[in-house]
């Protein structure tokens, strides 16, 4: 897109706006570079970015970005093999860790799903590795002692050499008082001396240094001390050398990462610049618009970003699919200007991925330029007049303009002659829509606004006027042309009524009529946007109240989850006592050599207990409609399948199953586990079927688990195991196959872990080989 456009409608100023919003040199980087594109997916993306980000923030906190410095120059230099400076690695370490907190952030994020954003957040390069080689450099900038061993050792000698000279010229002040001129440790020439009395410096031995403009002190490192100065400048150059040595090293080890930092730095200025746009869209209570597919524009209470909030005025503007022109007519000092940079910013942003200043629900169109023609043109320097200059400025537009344009023009066909300005304004407006290029044009002609009447495909719009205030509004009002209040105003302003008659008549009744039609039409529009007003009003409220709701259901629907989570973990918990216990019931039974009916049902009531009572299924309508049609309620005589014993329903438990009594002994069955005794026939059918469940139910020696999923499998082999147990069987196989091996090592894990198995392994080649696996129960 043209920069003259941008320069026009002041964008850089708008960007100034988000700019405060920023933390990161990279953030500054990437919004000099924002600007407008075409690409409509593009846009769509940024939009995307923006709302999920928003979500993201709403309900994780902001993102917890820092200051942080240009790594630009920093990471060339270490390409081209330059010295860095301790420094300048902890500016690189704080990008690093801000990388990792960032990623972090997102990682963590809960309650929201972003799909578009990841896709940006995904493209982080993971920097632990570096962090762990910059540990070395600690916040200040300084090389840590512990960077290397020999680092280590010469800093630890220098600490201790200072330490001796301190001491050693502590006791030479203590003694030397009377000799000295001052009673302190100075430095010169970057040794410690003492200031020595001129009379007096035979009586401290050693080398003078400096002295003082009187000639009154000698500054004198006393020989005692020299040495030790000499060794301490000495491990100073060793490590200097060995911080050189080390800085050179990780150079050395970041270098290769170099492209890595880089796509890590410029994800930091996306996200910054991405925390800036929704910092400026909460502060300027600004939206998020659509984006039409025919470059329709439909703007609800658009306001200019660079107007006051306090005294800005928002505007509607509507235009659809079928129209190509819109022309503002109407007298000057009304917000004609203001309206038409209005349109042309909301665009210029909503291209540029920026939230509009407007309501929700607003809709822009996608166009490849924007062309304007505003403000005083007059070039001095090339002596052209204004008139000159806009036409100069129009033929090059006009040169360039396609379907595909949004052009804007302020007071066309000014600066000339009226009636020829007028023709020209029509004419270049025709050109215009002959290419199906959205125009918004203002002028001041009246011409204009019967061709805006009597034109397919144009609209006329005005900005009303508050004749009792004597001031404009500043609203536009589209569908209605603007009519001049002069007369009105001169009127109230007091002219003598005989010109003002004199100036009535001289009106034609065409001129009349007209204005009276507008002057209805006007305040048909008033009624009508009254009523817009309050339906936006409810449709707000609606939104809200949706937004409301949304929110709500979403957090009862993560409580839920969360509820269900803890029962589900509570249930497990459950399960294991209950697989434990069972065993413990099992293992009792196995250890009694004769086993009697009422034993093996008192041990099964047992089981049946452990199981949690979790849905009341007694009131269950559904249910006890089922139970009813075969008649069972408490006191009805059953048999019960397993045992071919008869029995009579005491109560429903809550789980479903009944409570039956037989003889001494109360166990809780379910339906399939009994059938009700009604009539002899029936009896016979029920000890039939008693009979072959007793036969059938004998125990095989092998259980087959080939072709079963996991958990049925895991069922399967738990069951089988109780009734070989029960059944006393010493020796089983269990039959798994090769396969994958999965219910193999589930069939090898639970054998491992039961108390009843005494052994295992796998069986002879003959038999199965690895795909079977013979099982010594205790």
């Amino acid at each position: 897109m043209n920069k003259k456009i941008l320069h026009i409608l002041e964008f850089d100023q708008i960007k100034e706006k988000i700019a405060q919003a920023l933390a990161t040199s990279q953030g500054q980087a990437e919004l000099q570079h924002l600007g407008p594109v075409t690409d409509k997916a593009r846009i769509q993306k940024w939009f995307d970015e923006l709302s999920e980000f928003g979500h993201i923030v709403q309900e994780n906190g902001p993102v917890p970005l820092s200051n942080t410095a240009d790594l630009t120059e920093i990471l060339r230099r270490i390409e081209l093999d330059a010295s860095l400076s301790s420094q300048e690695f902890a500016k690189i370490k704080k990008v690093l860790r801000l990388v990792n907190e960032t990623r972090r952030f997102f990682e963590q994020a809960v309650n929201v799903s972003f799909p578009v954003l990841s896709q940006t957040i995904d493209k982080f390069v993971d920097v632990g590795y570096l962090l762990g080689l910059l540990q070395v450099i600690d916040s200040a900038g300084a090389l840590s002692d512990t960077a290397s061993d020999k680092l280590f050792s010469l800093r630890q000698g220098i600490k201790k050499s200072d330490a001796d000279v301190k001491k050693i010229l502590s006791e030479i002040l203590a003694k030397s008082q009377s000799s000295l001129t001052d009673s302190i440790i100075t430095i010169r020439q970057d040794r410690p001396v003492l200031a020595v009395r001129s009379d007096s410096k035979n009586k401290v031995p050693g080398v003078v240094h400096d002295m003082s403009a009187s000639g009154q002190t000698f500054y004198i490192e006393p020989n005692r001390v020299v040495q030790l100065n000499n060794d301490i400048a000495q491990k100073k150059i060793e490590e200097k050398n060995e911080v050189a040595r080390i800085l050179r090293a990780l150079a050395e080890a970041i270098k290769p990462h170099i492209e890595d930092i880089r796509q890590n730095t410029w994800l930091i200025g996306q996200i910054d610049v991405l925390n800036a746009k929704y910092r400026y869209q909460i502060m300027a209570k600004a939206t998020v618009p659509s984006l039409s597919e025919h470059k329709a524009i439909k703007l609800y209470s658009a306001r200019h970003p660079l107007i006051d909030p306090k005294v800005v005025v928002s505007n509607d503007l509507f235009f659809d699919q079928t129209l190509d022109t819109i022309v503002i007519t109407g007298p000057n000092t009304g917000g004609k200007t203001i309206t038409l940079k209005t349109l042309g910013v909301a665009q210029l942003m909503a291209q540029s991925g920026l939230p509009i200043l407007a309501e929700i629900g607003s809709q822009v169109g996608i166009f490849t330029e924007i062309f304007a023609d505003i403000g005083d043109e007059q070039s001095i320097a090339q002596s052209l007049s204004t008139f000159s200059s806009h036409m100069t400025n129009i033929v090059s537009i006009l040169n360039q303009v396609d379907h595909k344009s949004l052009v804007l023009f302020d007071e066309l066909g000014a600066g000339t002659d009226p009636k020829e300005g007028a023709a020209l304004a029509i004419s270049i407006l025709d050109f215009l829509k002959s290419k199906h290029a959205k125009t918004l044009a203002t002028t001041h002609y009246p011409e204009l606004k019967a061709y805006g009447v009597e034109s397919e495909g144009v609209e006329n719009a005005s900005m009303a006027f508050d004749l009792e205030q004597f001031r404009p509004t500043y609203r536009l009002v589209q569908g209605v042309p603007g009519r001049s209040n002069a007369l009105e105003i001169s009127k109230r302003l007091g002219l003598d009524s005989t010109i003002l008659t004199e100036a009535r008549g001289l009106l034609t009744e065409d001129e009349h009529d007209v204005n009276v039609m507008i002057a209805s039409l006007e305040q048909k529009n008033q009624t009508l946007t009254e009523s817009v007003n309050r339906i936006k009003v409810l449709e707000k409220e609606n939104n809200l109240l949706h937004q409301d709701l949304t929110k709500s259901f979403d957090s009862f629907k993560r409580d839920r989850e969360k509820e269900l989570n803890k029962a589900r973990q509570e249930a497990q918990d459950i399960v294991k006592v209950a697989i434990s216990e069972a065993d413990d019931i099992l293992k009792n039974l196995q250890e009694k050599s004769l086993l009697k009916p009422h034993e093996v049902i008192d041990a099964k009531h047992q089981l049946g207990e452990l199981a949690p009572d979790i849905v009341d299924l007694s009131k269950n309508k559904v249910l006890k409609k089922a139970k009813a049609k075969r008649g069972l309620k408490p006191g009805v005589e059953v048999l019960v399948l397993s045992y071919n014993q008869r029995g009579n329903l005491v109560r429903l438990a809550k789980d479903g199953r009944w409570e039956v009594q037989m003889g001494l002994i109360t166990t809780k069955l379910s339906e399939d586990e009994f059938e009700p005794i009604e009539s002899e026939k029936e009896k016979q059918k029920t000890k039939t079927r008693a009979v072959k469940k007793t036969v059938t139910s004998n125990v095989k020696a092998q259980l087959d688990l080939r072709g079963t999923r996991y958990e049925e499998a895991e069922k399967m082999l738990d069951d089988y195991i109780d009734q070989a147990l029960l059944a006393n069987l010493h020796q089983i196989t269990i039959v798994h196959g090769i396969g994958t091996g999965v219910i193999r090592e589930m069939v090898r894990s639970y054998l491992q872990r039961s108390r009843h198995v005494k052994s295992y392994a796998y069986a002879p080649q003959n038999a199965g080989g690895s795909g079977a696996t013979i099982v010594t129960l205790k």
